[in-house]
């Protein structure tokens, strides 16, 4: 594919600004301006640039004139940290449910439409990142071919490339500098990395705080003044959009729907009217059987949908009772038990994507179990229900990526089939292939134990 100017400028569809997108107009006028790349940024000779990182990690001599400074500095901090130049392992320490939680939570979710419009609606050759402010890979999207041919080097979503953890790369380097940055093939620290480009800009909120960086990664069209022109612009845009103050209207705005959270780890906290409180475990089950059944239920219903064994209405009415005094107007005062507006779960948001077929949608907000310490029978239905169909929906698509991440949830960890899948729809010899014949030899293993 051929990566032009206007193809990267005018990814940005018309209807964009409608939907809060940065306009392109914006930021073709950022990626034009006449000093955009500047000649000193040029890396030297690849030839030159091999040659003097195989000196400096052999002797840690710095070469005189023949790579950047900015390069040399990072290598320094680079050896100074032990990370190995010869292997490519940032980090992957979080699992797939706080991933989930770490992108929903970050400033810089809001902003993954413009980034796609500007730099991934025209299908060019790379891949484009956007990290947190540790240098962990939120989102890695793009060319599918480059996602695969980077994933050995451990360029994964979760994965961690802070310089004191991958060496000299354009998103770590980025971060340890705080200015924008350019790493063509020999620069990079880890010599498997060094087939890449990567080009990275750090991005701020409206207080100059770094959130994260944005990247883009992939081959002789990421070393170019024109990828450095528009990641910069694009970058430009987002601070733009994070800076922005939000519309304004003469009309009263409509109440924030409640919300509660039923997944994950962080489950049990409800927000009503922009107050968030933790509740407790009975009470989330009671708030999410609820919103469950809008209709409303009665005191020996609830009793049943919360405990197999015998519990008396005077137990449910004394529950509804402290509930109330808890959240108010929220939870009616008549009976069937019901509560007086919709209640949102993030439970619904995974259910959502699941219904317009976006399995890596639902996977990213499947953020773990629903409240998964509960034994209350309503809740082990729901729980199990939303399971099988994220479930299903992995195994239907096929797709690795997604199979690697259910198989790396704790309900999949020992999930022959997904494994099974997994090694199936990948290809032969790829680390994904590899992993999945290897965990299922020692599922197996375990199994005849």
């Amino acid at each position: 594919m051929s990566v032009t100017t206007s193809a990267r400028v005018d990814a940005a569809r018309p209807d964009a600004a409608r939907r809060g997108t940065p306009r392109p107009d914006a930021a073709r006028r950022e990626a034009l301006r006449p000093d955009a790349a500047r000649p000193d940024r040029a890396p030297a000779d690849p030839a030159r640039v091999s040659s003097a990182h195989d000196v400096f990690v052999t002797t840690g001599r710095a070469p005189a004139r023949s790579v950047r400074r900015l390069v040399v500095d990072s290598w320094r901090r680079s050896r100074r940290s032990g990370v190995d130049p010869d292997v490519s392992a940032p980090p992957v320490d979080v699992t797939l449910n706080d991933l989930a939680g770490l992108r929903r939570e970050h400033p810089l979710a809001g902003v993954l439409p413009a980034v796609r419009s500007l730099l991934l609606d025209a299908d060019p050759d790379w891949v484009t990142a956007l990290t947190d402010q540790h240098g962990r890979l939120l989102w890695v999207e793009g060319d599918k071919n480059i996602r695969r041919r980077v994933e050995p080097a451990g360029f994964v979503e979760g994965a961690v490339w802070r310089e004191d953890c991958a060496g000299t790369n354009a998103p770590g380097t980025a971060l340890a500098t705080d200015r924008e940055v350019q790493v063509v093939g020999h620069e990079h620290w880890a010599r498997p990395v060094q087939p890449w480009n990567c080009t990275a800009v750090p991005l701020h909120d409206g207080g100059g705080r770094v959130l994260g960086v944005l990247d883009v990664t992939g081959g002789s069209v990421v070393a170019s003044p024109l990828a450095m022109r528009l990641v910069r612009a694009t970058a430009a845009a987002i601070e733009a959009t994070l800076r922005a103050p939000g519309p304004t209207s003469t009309a009263p705005a409509a109440p924030p729907e409640p919300t509660l959270r039923v997944l994950g780890a962080r489950s049990g906290s409800l927000t009503v009217d922009g107050t968030t409180q933790r509740v407790s475990g009975r009470h989330a089950e009671i708030l999410l059987l609820l919103a469950l059944h809008p209709a409303g239920l009665s005191a020996d219903q609830l009793a049943v949908l919360l405990s197999e064994h015998d519990l008396s209405g005077v137990t449910v009415r004394a529950e509804v009772s402290r509930l109330r005094r808890l959240v108010g107007p929220l939870l009616s005062e008549s009976r069937p038990y019901r509560l007086t507006r919709p209640l949102r779960t993030d439970a619904d948001a995974v259910r959502a994507a699941l219904a317009v077929g976006d399995v890596a949608g639902a996977l990213a907000a499947y953020a773990g179990p629903l409240l998964a310490r509960s034994a209350a029978p309503g809740v082990e239905r729901a729980r199990a229900d939303l399971a099988d169909d994220v479930r299903s929906a992995v195994l239907a698509s096929r797709d690795v990526e997604a199979l690697a991440r259910w198989a790396a949830s704790d309900e999949g960890a020992d999930d022959w089939q997904v494994w099974e899948a997994m090694a199936d729809a990948s290809r032969p010899g790829s680390a994904s292939h590899l992993r999945a014949h290897a965990h299922l030899a020692r599922i197996e293993r375990d199994l005849l134990a």
